[in-house]
């Protein structure tokens, strides 16, 4: 049997072959072959295989990488099943690394990465918690749902949700360390600080041997209990030769810690050079502690600032609310948001946010969908309008029927998408990540050269001076900071994008944003409306009727799905006029639909459709068709048994944004062509108003597609934006697929970004943003790189001979944990960031 499998973390061809290696090796598997460019294993094996057994296998060879289903078979797998409960599993969330080492691999558990050695990251979680309730009188009932209490009969109050208001764990379990840290550390630095007062105060109360005892003792705490870690992830770096920055720490502070444990217990085995006037060796218990604390305290503040990065979901989280009111057998119920059911009626009050996805069934209200769309005029929204979880109601209450629950509806598929681009990488980062791969093993290069240059040309004492600059390099030249400039821009940039109703799908999309110099723009729905009217019906011929002909247009159009279809449809509601079921409907992509209706044969298209079909158009018509096209209307005409009836008049309005939008798109260099279906006169006026670059009009599917292969054989980095299924393929095939929310679901899946308020100048915010992004990236990284660059001369000493000048390691600590905090600060500018 055979089965394919995704896996996770590879990065290089290398990567490829290792995971083929190691499967391949499994019981009962006959054969691995792994694709790096797709991330799939197809396996055959002889008897299958549970994936838990291939995950170990992985695990063993030390965790990079991971297997799961295909997203298809997953889904299959995990089906959720509602359950009538409110003690529902949450579950333990997810956790990735800062970094993003491994790419978009996530862990169930908390804890530090493989690779890197950072403190996993837990994920805003789009999951609804469970809410229960209490009595303010006898706090010991706890109900799941609301009602009164059993014992005084108050109503139940909700207890607050514990997930959202305590701190990350994580932080918490550093900000305990760092306390034990700080308390066993500032002695020990005390103590060996007063060897600067003289006559020293402490050795009036015991000789200094004992003092040094005191220092070892009371570093045991810090080493051993509150930076432990710091030495495992070291340990597990030089097991995994993954390097980074704690192979770094765990060398230089172990190695300070070390040498004074053994200048404590054999100070007879050290040359002078490492002695003091009084015979006692020098001792570092001082400089491991205080640098680990320091580190320690760079932990904490990276936790901290990291709870920000991911601010914008959590504000998304907060959208959503945790209780609802049902209307079930004509009686209104409050249950929590997790119990409805698809089909449910939901009365949604004045100020109450909308609890999932449906459609207005009674009622009429405005609804502020700012939080959605990110823009700030509320929308009016009557029956049959549809209406998103997390926007808030105006002034008017109304019902609803809820269509799509939990992780279906939009509030959650944004918050899952922001999550994912959150932990994709950028391409960018690659020049980050080939920097790092020779950062370390270097470092400790010049670690090593600075402890002999020292030993053979410094002062006395000459081992001691080489000691301490050898340390002071390593601590200083953490790549921490260079490791974090992608990633936290993107992290901060996805979340500003979603509050802006800009989705992005993953940071490629991100930085190929801001080399495009080409947009390819559909028409219907995105530079007009996307809400066409009929404008008029013409009958031609003296037989005819016009509300004849209306019922023929729109009866031919009742199985057709096209937004001009719908018009003819409203239109003949409108005038009362009645339509018939057809048989043997077709629709014929870029042409019309056909039908038959009362054994005549229907045509209702453009031009195209009427010669495919030989069907003559008198010169009468012609003209007067292309009058109106000329005008920016579209023209659909009804032919009845290959005679010409009439045709329809259809207007579609011009959005308001739309003309700023294309200036703006242009000033920001950027090529705007129009493609659309539609006739070329319409298409001419169109473009003409909104001063395009370029139009190409009565374009098929695979003419757009056609149109986007050429730009790119020319050169041109191409963004492509459309809403329907018509544009699926081209948006697949262009450096960035741009669709519009108000669009079809084919056309989203197939583009990189989603704009949520289906607007054109979206993609203008879309462009700054991107700007905006990789520039905070490019000044993360020379942080990054002008840090290290200066940090590691002067740690090793290169200013000594000029200025008699030499940096601590306890300064390089200090200046290494504050390096990944500034990058981190520099990321957070872009929440304030002016993308309008």
């Amino acid at each position: 049997m055979k089965h394919q499998y995704k896996v996770h973390g590879m990065s290089c061809n290398g990567c490829r072959s290792h995971v083929e290696d190691v499967l391949s090796q499994v019981d009962q598997v006959e054969n691995a072959e792994v694709d790096l460019q797709t991330g799939t294993a197809t396996i055959t094996m002889s008897s299958h295989i549970p994936i838990e057994i291939l995950q170990k296998a992985l695990d063993k060879d030390g965790g990079r990488y991971s297997i799961s289903l295909p997203e298809d078979k997953m889904a299959m797998e995990h089906h959720h099943k509602k359950e009538k409960t409110a003690t529902s599993d949450k579950g333990p969330g997810t956790y990735y690394c800062p970094m993003h080492c491994e790419g978009e691999k996530t862990y169930d558990k908390p804890g530090s990465c493989p690779v890197c050695g950072m403190d996993l990251v837990k994920e805003a979680s789009a999951a609804s918690p469970s809410r229960k309730y209490t009595c303010p009188m006898h706090p010991e009932v706890v109900s799941d749902e609301p009602g009164s209490c059993p014992k005084c009969g108050m109503d139940l109050v909700p207890i607050a949700n514990t997930a959202e208001e305590e701190e990350d764990q994580t932080y918490k379990v550093l900000l305990k360390k760092f306390k034990i840290a700080v308390l066993f550390t500032l002695p020990i630095f005390l103590i060996a600080m007063s060897d600067m007062i003289h006559p020293n105060p402490l050795y009036a109360l015991m000789d200094q041997k004992y003092w040094n005892w005191v220092q070892f003792i009371l570093s045991l705490p810090v080493v051993f209990y509150a930076t432990w870690m710091f030495f495992e992830r070291a340990w597990r770096s030089f097991r995994t030769m993954n390097l980074n920055m704690f192979t770094l720490i765990g060398i230089g502070a172990g190695a300070a810690w070390i040498f004074s444990l053994i200048g404590l217990l054999l100070p007879d085995i050290f040359p002078d050079q490492f002695k003091s006037s009084s015979g006692a060796v020098h001792l570092y218990f001082e400089s491991a502690t205080v640098i680990l604390t320091l580190v320690l305290l760079g932990q904490l503040l990276e936790a901290r600032a990291h709870q920000k990065t991911n601010a914008a979901v959590k504000e998304l989280l907060k959208l959503s609310p945790n209780e609802a009111t049902r209307i079930k057998d004509g009686k209104e119920e409050i249950i929590p948001v997790e119990h409805i059911d698809k089909g449910d009626l939901i009365r949604v009050k004045p100020g109450e946010k909308v609890p999932v996805d449906g459609e207005i069934t009674e009622g009429e209200s405005s609804i502020d969908e700012s939080m959605i769309t990110g823009e700030p005029v509320a929308v009016t929204r009557s029956v049959g309008d549809k209406v998103s979880s997390g926007t808030v109601n105006g002034n008017q209450s109304f019902v609803m029927r809820a269509e799509k629950v939990g992780s279906e509806t939009l509030l959650a598929q944004i918050i899952q998408m922001v999550n994912q681009a959150s932990r994709s990488r950028a391409p960018i980062q690659k020049l980050a990540d080939k920097i790092s791969g020779w950062f370390v093993p270097i470092v400790i290069g010049v670690a090593v050269v600075t402890f002999i240059v020292w030993a053979i040309f410094g002062p006395q004492p000459i081992y001691v001076y080489a000691f301490v600059n050898a340390i002071a390099v390593l601590i200083i030249a953490c790549p921490c900071a260079l490791g974090l400039a992608t990633p936290m821009s993107v992290m901060v940039g996805v979340g500003k994008g979603a509050q802006s109703g800009i989705l992005i799908k993953n940071a490629e999309a991100l930085e190929q944003m801001n080399k495009v110099n080409t947009l390819l723009v559909d028409k219907t729905g995105t530079l007009t409306e996307g809400k066409p009217s009929v404008e008029k019906v013409v009958i031609f011929g003296k037989d005819q009727d016009t509300a004849k002909i209306t019922s023929l247009i729109a009866s031919v159009n009742r199985n057709s799905e096209h937004p001009l279809a719908a018009a003819t449809l409203e239109y003949a509601a409108e005038k009362n006029i009645k339509t018939h079921e057809v048989s043997e409907f077709s629709a014929v992509t870029g042409q019309g639909v056909k039908a038959v209706l009362d054994g005549q044969q229907l045509y209702l298209g453009n031009l195209k459709m009427m010669e495919k079909n030989s069907i003559e158009l008198p010169e009468e018509l012609l003209k007067e068709v292309k009058q109106v096209q000329e005008q920016g209307k579209t023209v659909s005409i009804l032919a009845i048994d290959h005679t010409v009836a009439g045709f329809v008049v259809i207007s579609d309005k011009i959005r308001e944004s739309s003309k700023k939008a294309v200036q703006d798109l242009k000033s920001h260099g950027i090529e705007v062509i129009m493609l659309t279906g539609d006739n070329k006169a319409t298409a001419k006026a169109v473009a003409t108003e909104l001063g395009l670059d370029d139009y190409q009009g009565e374009l098929l599917p695979e003419d757009k597609l056609r149109v986007v292969e050429e730009y790119q054989h020319k050169g041109r980095v191409v963004a492509m934006t459309g809403d329907g299924i018509n544009d699926a393929p081209a948006l697949a095939k262009s450096d960035i697929g741009i669709a519009m929310g108000t669009g079809t679901d084919v056309a989203i899946e197939s583009a990189a970004i989603t704009l949520l308020k289906g607007d054109l100048h979206g993609i203008v915010k879309a462009k700054v943003l991107s700007e905006k992004v990789l520039k905070n990236i490019r000044q993360n990284l020379f942080f990054a790189l002008i840090y290290n660059t200066i940090g590691v001369p002067i740690a090793a000493g290169v200013l000594y001979p000029f200025f008699g000048l030499l940096l601590s390691p306890m300064i390089a600590a200090l200046a290494m944990s504050f390096s990944s905090v500034s990058v981190i600060a520099n990321a957070l500018r872009l929440r304030g960031a002016k993308i309008e």
